[in-house]
Order: structure tokens, then sequence, then C-alpha cells
């Protein structure tokens, strides 16, 4: 599901072909692809992209119509699956997702004030008036809620915050000046100019997820952008497109979470670190203050330091350090 609606029905391949200079088999010109999703979420109507090996295991499954992929790869498709062989397979699969969803790489601005008589709203608030918002559900000042937006019931919404293509659940809480639903920083040079990628997806927010101030969560891009319940996010933190979030985490203040990395559930994550993009983090994971995670962490990990390793060997080299410098 796509808050972003799409444009045309369907292109053939012969079509996508030529937006992409891909050569094509005459046989498959005239099969039509109605979407374009993700290799483990798409099916027999789809176009999806497979451009790193790390991925193998879902590309050997996925039911997807057509993929476009490098040709080293290609041979990991399956025989249901039409290969498309480009030499840059992310920026032509980002051209047929924008044929389909125009408007998912732009920010919407057009926004309307809404008045409910069970809602609390503060003074210069604008609320679009295709969004929801439940019922006891207290505003702050100078909110901008745009479309695209469904807030539960019971939720507080601090001041000077934005929020747009997000689902919110029941009992959240968001502190001032947050920022919810923009669209991320993902992008390509090609040819001397900029292509940013479209964001079709959502941020959903779960259930009693509590939300510092002056944080960042981006939409995702083809997936959705997802905050477990129970889940605390302290201040001025940033979590990027595609990125998922467990069930009863703890994210202290000034973190980063690149895109597209899955963290389990009940993680605690010390202030200041950072998480490189595409890893998987396990459950009841800690994660030291101003650590830098570079790889996957199986589940009960406890690691510190840059990159971080596990705090039983960040003992032994900061121990090692000191009588060195002694």
């Amino acid at each position: 599901m796509s808050f972003f609606k799409k444009e045309i029905n369907f292109l053939n391949l012969k079509e996508i072909s030529d937006i992409c200079a891909i050569n094509l088999d005459s046989k498959y010109k005239n099969k039509k692809i109605f979407n374009t999703k993700n290799l483990h979420e798409a099916t027999e109507n789809d176009l999806t992209f497979f451009s790193d090996s790390k991925y193998i295991n879902q590309a050997k499954k996925t039911k997807a119509k057509a993929c476009i992929t490098s040709y080293n790869l290609s041979e990991a498709l399956p025989s249901t699956t039409i290969p498309l062989i480009s030499n840059i397979p992310l920026i032509n699969f980002y051209k047929i997702v924008n044929k389909f969803y125009p408007d998912a790489s732009l920010d919407d601005e057009n926004i309307f004030n809404k008045k409910n008589k069970n809602i609390y709203a503060g003074k210069n608030c604008l609320i679009d008036y295709r969004s929801k918002v439940g019922d006891k559900t207290k505003i702050g000042n100078n909110v901008i809620i745009k479309k695209n937006v469904s807030i539960g019931k019971s939720c507080i919404i601090g001041s000077n915050v934005i929020i747009e293509n997000a689902l919110i659940g029941d009992n959240v809480l968001i502190k001032s000046g947050t920022l919810i639903g923009q669209i991320g920083f993902g992008f390509k040079f090609i040819n001397g100019e900029r292509l940013r990628f479209p964001h079709l997806g959502r941020v959903v927010i779960e259930n009693s997820v509590q939300i510092g101030s002056y944080c960042t969560i981006d939409r995702g891009s083809l997936g959705d952008t997802v905050i477990g319940e129970f889940s605390s996010l302290d201040n001025q933190i940033q979590i990027a497109h595609n990125v998922k979030i467990g069930n009863y985490c703890m994210i202290a203040a000034q973190c980063g979470i690149a895109g597209s990395t899955i963290v389990g559930n009940n993680v605690l994550i010390g202030g200041q670190s950072g998480i490189s993009g595409h890893l998987k983090i396990g459950n009841n994971v800690k994660i030291g203050g101003k650590s830098g995670v570079t790889s996957n962490l199986e589940d009960g990990a406890s690691v510190m330091g840059y990159p971080a390793v596990s705090i039983r060997e960040f003992a032994k080299m900061r121990n090692s350090y000191e009588k060195k410098r002694n």
C-alpha cells in the first residue's frame, strides 16, 4: 500500500526497455508491468531490481515478473522472472518508479485548516482536511499536519512539529520541533545531474511510542520506515528511510541510523552512536555511547567503540592503550 496515486495503470516491457535503454528480447515486449516493489514483496505483476549480492537469497525467491539487474547477478533469478540487464539497475529502476509515481519525489505543501470538536489544537495550526486525527489527541502551537496522515487516539503532539505521509498509532508522544515523513536522503549523480530517488513509503509509528524533540524520521523509499510499539527516542535523533525499529527499544540523544537498517526488539543504543545502512541488529542488543556500528550484530550482543566491538574486547583494547601511554 502507498499513499501516492499511480499515474499510469501499467507499462509494457518494451516501454520500460526504451526508458532505460535496455536491450530486450522481442518475445517479452508486450508483457505488462503494473507496479514496482522490493524483491521480497514483488508479485507476478511487478517490476523489481537486484543490484547487490547480499540480497541473493531474496532474488532467488522473488515472484516478480521482471527484474532490472546486472548480467553477473541475473543468474540468481528464478526462471519465472524476466531479467532486464543494466549497468545501473538501481537508477533505471527508479526511473520506472517515477513513471508510476511522479509525486513520490516531492513533499506536498498544499495544506488546509480542519476543525474537530474532539481534539485540541493550539494556535497557528494547519491541518490538511484529508488527514485524520483521533479523539482526545492534543496538538501544540504552530503544528503542520499535511495530507496522508492518520493520527490515533490520545496522542500528544508538541509545538512546531511537521508530519506528513505517516500512520501514527494511539497514545503516541511527539515532542516539539520534530519532523516526520519527509523525503529521505537518497539520490545519485548521473551525467552531472542529481537524480532523487522516489519515496513511496510511509512512516509507521506504532502504539505508545515516545519521540523526543527535534528528531527527523524520513519516510520509506519503497517500503515503510517503522518505529515499533513502546519504543522511546530521545532528542535530536535521525532515522533514515526504510529503517525498521522493533518494540521496546530505547535510543539516546543524537544517534543516527542509516537507511534500510533493521533493529530488533529491546535494543538499547547509547547517545551519539551511529549505525550504518543495510545492517541487521538483533534482539536485546546493547550499544554503548559514541559507538559506530558497521556490521550486523547477533541477538544479545553488547558492543562499544568504533568500529563497534564486544564490551570485553573494547575493555582489553582500552587497557592495552592505557599501559602503552603510561
